[in-house]
């Protein structure tokens, strides 16, 4: 019978338990299964004919300005410049964990001059000897438990969360800068409508004036005048400054601190596409925090089995090979060779519980970030639910703010006409202006508002649909 050498049975069982890792291999949780299977706010005009949204979504407002901007701050703000360190970083950390499955080798040279006692002389005397030493050490952990590999498992989900992250990054600076741009153009609407105010109102003062002068008015009707063209001009100065506001944050957004920004139109700007009915809910899984909180997650569980490694024993192989000689002319001699193998097996006996309770840390750590990416996924199904209903709501609203704005400017040209005829008083000259006003600014800023929440739908859904592949069933592609 012939029995197997004791050496082939250890290298046998070490290829064997090779392959095996402790700790539990990553299941993604079926979180969405308990979100509806579709969004219950559908915006309208909504139809399963829409088209699919492009990458750069901020492109859909047709405006070559904002175009530029976005460009500029994803290529050159602080904060875009700042993720992609931090890509470069974990990038590098990940490469400093893989190294740690390969074998270390050391190169050493060295030169020693050392005197001795022979203490057998008579009278004892000192020797003196030089050493020269040339050669590769080398030494190995063997990854029995997997510590090593859950180790790379959970570098590498970190690293992948790190670009993630960095898209999470420049969706919301995209977001920032096309709102603060909005923002600007909304601005500029109500500075075009406050002067055209200041400009007819500085018409009727002087009218007033003259009329006052010939006795057909009073000195009230002058006054209400001049008090109305100070009000829209104090407002116009306001909304000046404002501008400059605006123009020094999308500035500072894009990187470029003293930017200037000739006036747009906001009424030029198109309203973009509505994502089609019966959008999916698994849409949410295409969003970069969505996708961050699920490698926090998987880099959590692969902790576990490193934790539970360390419980384990650790064998480590060493092994040298050089040459050392008394004389450097004989330092690569036959006689000069040496070398030497080692195997090194560590186990914990005693440490208090240590181990014990590392293992029940990171496995609460594990279901902190499960409890993360259940939130983080129901917090994008509100998200985009909240942006379908203002999308909604404000393109509602717009027709209603529109009927609001031609009536008010049709009632101030009557009242105007009035007042030149003498049918009524000053008083609803400025009644009807006011109004005229109030409701321009008010359709101005629910254009703003249904724009924006196009922005955050965009933002929501993580930049965007592919209508085809959701409503035929298939997974989310981007």
């Amino acid at each position: 019978m012939i029995r197997p050498r004791p050496t082939l049975l250890a290298a046998t069982l070490a290829a064997l338990l090779s392959g095996c890792a402790l700790g539990p291999d990553y299941v993604r949780p079926a979180e969405q299964a308990g979100l509806p299977g579709a969004y219950t706010e559908q915006a309208p005009g909504a139809s399963a004919d829409t088209p699919a949204l492009a990458g750069r979504w901020w492109s859909l407002f047709g405006d070559t300005q904002l175009d530029t901007l976005v460009d500029q701050a994803l290529a050159s703000s602080p904060d875009a410049r700042s993720a992609a360190a931090r890509i470069e970083e974990a990038d590098a950390l990940l490469r400093q964990v893989d190294a740690a499955l390969l074998p270390q080798v050391d190169a050493n040279a060295g030169v020693s001059r050392s005197r001795i006692i022979l203490p057998n002389a008579n009278p004892p005397t000192g020797l003196v000897r030089n050493t020269d030493k040339l050669g590769l050490s080398t030494s190995f952990e063997l990854d029995i438990w997997g510590k090593l590999r859950r180790a790379s498992e959970a570098a590498r989900a970190q690293a992948l969360g790190t670009r993630y992250a960095s898209e999470t990054v420049s969706l919301s600076l995209a977001a920032s800068v096309t709102q603060a741009y909005l923002n600007l153009r909304a601005i500029d609407a109500q500075l075009l409508a406050v002067r055209d105010s200041v400009s007819s109102q500085a018409r009727s003062t002087q009218l007033t004036r003259v009329r006052f002068n010939s006795g057909y008015v009073s000195q009230l009707d002058v006054q209400q005048a001049e008090g109305s063209l100070a009000t829209y001009t104090a407002a116009q100065l306001q909304l000046e400054k404002s501008r400059a506001l605006s123009e020094n944050l999308i500035g500072l957004l894009v990187g470029q601190p003293g930017l200037r920004i000739p006036p747009g139109d906001l009424a030029q700007l198109p309203v973009p596409p509505v994502p089609p009915t019966g959008l999916p809910s698994a849409l949410l899984e295409g969003r970069p925090d969505v996708r961050k909180a699920e490698t926090d997650l998987i880099a959590a569980n692969a902790k576990i089995g490193v934790a539970k490694a360390a419980l384990f024993p650790s064998i480590t192989l060493t092994g040298s090979y050089g040459r050392e000689s008394r004389e450097l002319s004989d330092l690569f001699s036959p006689a000069a060779m040496v070398w030497s193998v080692g195997a090194g097996l560590t186990q914990p006996i005693f440490e208090g519980g240590r181990l014990r309770a590392q293992v029940d840390a990171v496995s609460a750590q594990q279901k902190q970030s499960l409890e993360a990416y259940r939130k983080t996924v129901q917090t994008a199904f509100r998200e985009v639910n909240d942006a379908l209903a203002a999308v909604r709501v404000n393109g509602e609203a717009e027709d209603a703010y529109t009927t609001a704005r031609n009536a008010a400017q049709n009632a101030l040209k009557l009242a105007q006409a009035r007042y030149d005829s003498g049918y009524s008083p000053y008083l609803e000259v400025l009644t009807a202006q006011r109004t005229a006003n109030d409701a321009t600014v008010a359709w101005v800023q629910n254009r703003q508002a249904r724009l924006s929440s196009a922005v955050d739908l965009f933002k929501a859904l993580g930049g965007g649909w592919q209508a085809s592949a959701q409503l035929a069933g298939g997974p989310p592609t981007r």
